[in-house]
C-alpha cells in the first residue's frame, strides 16, 4: 500500500482571552495547545484508529485533516502534495467526514433527498433523474430503503440518521472517510451495525478510514492500526493486533484496563486510569503522562520521551518501552526514530 495521507509535525494552538489585554499587561497571550507535533502516515486502504480521552486533541486533528481547522505549524499532504484549509473542490471531495451527532450535522429542514441532492448538484450531477438514481444507490449502500428519501431527520432513529450521514459523506466518492466518534451517541446494539457497515463499505469501496474514538474496544473492531493520543501528542502508534496483545505505553495499558469486559469485575488495584488529565495549559515537565503513571521514575520528569521503537511501525513514547526490565532499571533497546 502506498502512502495516501501524511501529517508532519501538525500543531494547533488556540488563543485564550484577549491578546490586547495581555499586551497591555506586558504578558504573552495565553495559548492552549490542542495538537502538539503530530506526525502520521496513512496508507491507501488502511483503517487507522485515533484514540484517547476526551479533550486530548483527536477531533481537532480530524478537523485539520478535513480542512475545517488550520494548523499553526506542520503540514498535511495528500499523495505527497501539501493541502491547506482553502483547498479546491477536487481535493475537498476526496476527504469527507462523518460527525458524532447526526441530529446536529443533518439539516432538520431538509428531506434526506434534499440533503444528498445539495452535494450532488454542487459536485456536478446536473440531471435530476441521475441525482435521484444516485440517492437511491447511496441509501442502498448504507442499508436504507428509498422511502427514506422523502422524510426529514426527525422521523428517523439515531442509527438511521447516522446511516444517512454516512451516505452523504460517500455521495462525492471520497478516498478518505473520517469518522469522528461516529458511534459514540448510539446504543450498543446500533453501534455494532454501524461498525459492520463501515467495515463493509471500506472493503467494497476501497476506502481509507480514519476512525476517531475514545473507546479502544470499538476501535479494535474496525482498525488495522491504532495511534494513541495523550494531551495532544501521539504516545503509541502500532498495528492493532500488536498493540492490543502487548501495549507498550502505560497510558495505552490504562485505557485497556478501563474498558469494560463481560464477566470481569474490576478490583481496587486495577491499572485503570487514575485522576484527571493535567490541563493542556500547564502540562507536566518531561513525560506528560508521568503525573498519572504508576511506574514514573525521576527521568520521566526530566526528559520527554521521543516516539520511537524497534521498527518503523512499532512506536511508543515511553522511556521504558520494550526494555523488558523494571522501570527503575531501564535498558533501552536499539531503536529507529520516527
Amino acid at each position: 500500500m502506498s502512502s495516501l495521507l501524511e501529517l508532519e509535525n501538525v500543531t494547533v494552538d488556540f488563543s485564550l482571552g484577549s491578546a490586547l489585554v495581555a499586551k497591555l499587561q506586558g504578558k504573552p497571550a495565553p495559548v492552549l495547545r490542542a495538537v502538539d507535533r503530530v506526525s502520521l502516515t496513512v496508507k491507501k486502504g488502511e483503517s487507522i484508529g485515533i484514540v484517547g480521552e476526551s479533550g486530548c486533541g483527536k477531533s481537532t486533528l480530524a478537523q485539520v485533516i478535513v480542512g475545517l481547522q488550520e494548523a499553526d505549524q506542520g503540514c498535511v499532504r495528500l499523495e505527497g502534495q501539501e493541502i491547506k484549509v482553502k483547498r479546491p473542490g477536487a481535493v475537498r471531495r476526496r476527504i469527507q467526514m462523518v460527525f458524532q451527532d447526526p441530529g446536529s450535522s443533518l439539516n432538520p429542514r431538509l428531506t434526506v433527498e434534499q440533503t444528498l441532492t445539495v452535494l450532488l448538484k454542487h459536485y456536478g450531477t446536473p440531471d435530476s433523474a441521475a441525482r435521484r438514481a444516485r440517492c437511491e444507490e447511496l441509501l442502498s449502500m448504507v442499508g436504507l430503503s428509498e422511502s427514506v428519501l422523502e422524510v426529514k431527520p426527525r422521523s428517523l432513529s439515531g442509527g438511521q440518521r447516522q446511516r444517512v450521514a454516512i451516505a452523504r459523506a460517500l455521495a462525492v466518492e471520497p478516498d478518505i472517510l473520517i469518522a469522528d466518534e461516529a458511534v459514540a451517541a448510539l446504543d450498543v446494539s446500533v453501534q455494532a451495525s454501524i461498525l459492520a457497515l463501515l467495515n463493509r463499505l471500506r472493503r467494497e469501496l476501497d476506502l481509507t478510514l480514519v476512525f476517531i474514538s475514545h473507546d479502544l474496544a470499538v476501535v479494535r473492531q474496525v482498525c488495522s492500526r491504532v495511534a494513541v493520543i495523550y494531551l495532544g501528542r501521539v504516545v503509541e502508534d502500532r498495528p492493532a493486533e500488536d498493540l492490543f496483545d502487548d501495549p507498550q505505553h502505560p497510558y495505552t495499558r490504562a485505557l485497556m484496563a478501563a474498558a469494560p469486559k463481560l464477566g470481569v469485575v474490576k478490583t481496587a488495584g486495577s491499572a485503570a486510569l487514575k485522576g484527571e488529565a493535567p490541563s493542556a495549559m500547564d502540562r507536566p515537565s518531561g513525560c506528560r503522562f508521568r503525573s498519572r503513571c504508576p511506574a514514573s521514575q525521576p527521568i520521566c520528569a526530566e526528559v520527554e520521551p521521543d516516539l520511537e521503537g524497534p521498527a518503523a511501525d512499532q512506536l511508543a513514547a515511553c522511556h521504558f518501552a520494550w526494555s523488558g526490565t523494571d522501570p527503575g532499571q531501564p535498558q533501552r533497546v536499539a531503536s529507529s526514530s520516527r
